[in-house]
């Protein structure tokens, strides 16, 4: 798939996500990695309600903009996504959404969300019954991307469900097709929807 058409399905996707209000202000960021295996991301502080094709930029393996513009630079969470594309080679796109529901339970769950005999814990590629227990890590939130970068390389082994969560901030997914990411993107916020009214009964 070309360059293009992937920045063409995720801008649909974004906008989709927007009016579930997963990226309230300017919030979120997203990347993937094209055909000729150049990293993309969406830079910072865009409305992503009228997010279009000029708004991702190419970065490098270290997550530093290639172009000249100093106007335009790459999201502040950048880290996150190089490291991930690390971790996990076989990654080509990643989410992040600020939906209200991971946060919420971010903000009384330490360590990680736990979920345990919903169908749709399926949803998770490698998860074929919903009789198992499902284990999301929730990372500390840090503004200083090296230190979470560290996090994530630390906790390499907790990350099987191609997700986390970082407390009270958001949650972010990824997979080796935008429709993958997408599959555990969802999955994640309707787990945690589900475990939040669960809650207040």
């Amino acid at each position: 798939m070309s360059t293009y058409s992937i920045i063409q399905e995720l801008i649909e996707t974004i906008k989709v996500y927007n009016l579930k209000g997963w990226s309230p202000a300017t919030s979120t960021n997203y990347s993937f990695i094209d055909e000729n295996m150049q990293m993309w991301i969406s830079r910072s502080g865009i409305d992503k309600r009228l997010i279009s094709e000029n708004d991702f930029i190419p970065i490098d393996k270290n997550g530093h903009f290639i172009g000249e513009n100093p106007a335009i630079y790459p999201s502040a969470e950048t880290l996150i996504h190089t490291s991930i594309y690390k971790l996990f080679p076989e990654t080509k796109v990643i989410l992040h959404s600020h939906s209200v529901y991971p946060v919420l339970l971010s903000s009384i769950k330490k360590n990680y969300l736990e979920f345990e005999g919903i169908e749709l814990q399926k949803g998770f590629k490698g998860v074929d019954s919903h009789h198992t227990t499902i284990k999301i890590p929730v990372f500390e939130n840090s503004q200083d991307m090296s230190f979470f970068e560290k996090e994530l390389f630390s906790h390499k082994s907790k990350l099987i469900h191609y997700c986390f969560v970082i407390s009270k901030h958001g949650t972010y997914a990824w997979g080796n097709t935008l429709f993958e990411a997408k599959k555990h993107l969802e999955t994640l916020d309707y787990l945690c929807q589900f475990e939040w009214f669960i809650n207040q009964k």
